[in-house]
């Protein structure tokens, strides 16, 4: 054999040993330990954390090939901790390291502290799958690097009991109608609105009617909505309470002061909702009376008129007559007049339903 050609055999030898495990079952493990595939973590912002602070972490996973699959991830529950998955689908993204293209998948979650003091957010379980070359697509499990990280209350917040840490933070109020010159009966909507950013609407506050007699209160169940613009999210929580004003007087309702934690700035603001005046005069004033309409039916019409004519009918029969016949004829005959007229305006039904038997007597 020539030196060439054991020179090849050599080279195909070491490419074999060198590939081997690759080509016979490669895990997903030693496609990460072969430097194909990484996986890391990262938390924003790391210091400066208070209790309902926005924490996001971040798992990136790349690899030099390409991802077969979608990617699971596996969400821990801490004490303390709200962790979610807001965001359903990863941001892809490609880049060049050490001269060679990768392929990443950057996953965010929130983290919302309940509390002050130390967390660790463990190893997260993610299921991945990706093309490792002559081995085709393998699929397994990792784990992303660990997280800790501490919540303080600050000096400027331990004066406040509740508050809403986020960048920027809203309260407003609105009614459906003007409250000058209400009587009672009335009736009036008030809204009021808070909106948040990086915050989800069911930590943002409640408002609640406060009971005052003479005004009655009526709120609706809350609304609350969550929504994500380029990575950017907002909450709102919208609270509609229906009153009516049910004797004259004088009604307030009072301020209400908020407490927003400025993300941006580390400094504590208060925002007040104004207080605003119902002044009620007294009841509404009756509209006049209508004299009520006797309706009378077409029939009543016709009876009516059957009587006028034969009440004429019978003056003027009586008048030529009654010179022409003797006083008895023309008073039986009278008589006989003033029995037909009555039949006509004796009522169409019996006054019993059987008239010829006792029962109902």
């Amino acid at each position: 054999m020539s030196a060439a050609v054991r020179g090849l055999w050599f080279c195909l030898l070491a490419w074999t040993l060198a590939f081997s495990p690759l080509c016979a079952g490669t895990s997903l493990r030693e496609w990460q330990d072969a430097g194909h595939l990484q996986v890391d973590s990262a938390l924003s912002p790391r210091t400066g954390i208070v209790p309902g602070q926005r924490v996001v972490l971040t798992l990136e996973i790349a690899t030099d090939t390409w991802f077969t699959g979608g990617t699971r991830i596996s969400i821990p529950e801490v004490p303390g901790l709200v962790i979610l998955q807001t965001e359903q689908f990863a941001s892809n993204a490609s880049e060049t390291r050490n001269g060679d293209s990768w392929v990443v998948q950057r996953w965010t979650l929130d983290v919302f502290p309940q509390r002050a003091g130390d967390f660790t957010i463990g190893r997260l379980p993610l299921k991945v799958q990706v093309n490792a070359g002559e081995a085709g697509n393998i699929a397994g499990e990792l784990h992303s690097p660990p997280q800790q990280f501490r919540v303080t209350v600050p000096e400027s917040l331990a004066q406040a009991e509740h508050w809403v840490a986020a960048p920027a933070f809203s309260v407003s109020q609105s009614f459906d109608r003007s409250l000058e010159g209400l009587v009672v009966g009335d009736a009036f909507e008030h809204e009021v609105r808070f909106e948040a950013t990086d915050v989800l609407a069911m930590m943002l506050p409640g408002y609640d009617a406060e009971p005052q007699d003479g005004l009655g209160a009526y709120p609706s169940p809350p609304k609350l909505d969550n929504s994500n613009n380029r990575g950017q999210s907002l909450a709102s929580r919208s609270v509609r309470i229906s009153y009516v004003v049910e004797q004259p007087g004088h009604y307030r309702l009072p301020a209400r002061d908020y407490y927003w934690w400025n993300t941006n700035t580390g400094k504590l603001a208060l925002l007040t909702l104004p207080e605003t005046r119902i002044d009620v005069a007294g009841s509404a004033a009756a509209a006049p009376a209508t004299p009520a309409r006797i309706a009378i039916t077409p029939r009543q019409w016709l009876l009516a008129g059957a009587g006028l004519a034969l009440m004429i009918a019978g003056t003027l029969l009586a008048r030529y007559l009654l010179p022409r016949l003797p006083v008895a004829r023309w008073r039986g005959q009278l008589s006989a007049l003033l029995h037909r007229l009555r039949g006509l305006f004796r009522p169409a039904l019996a006054t019993r339903l059987n008239p010829g038997s006792s029962s109902g007597e």
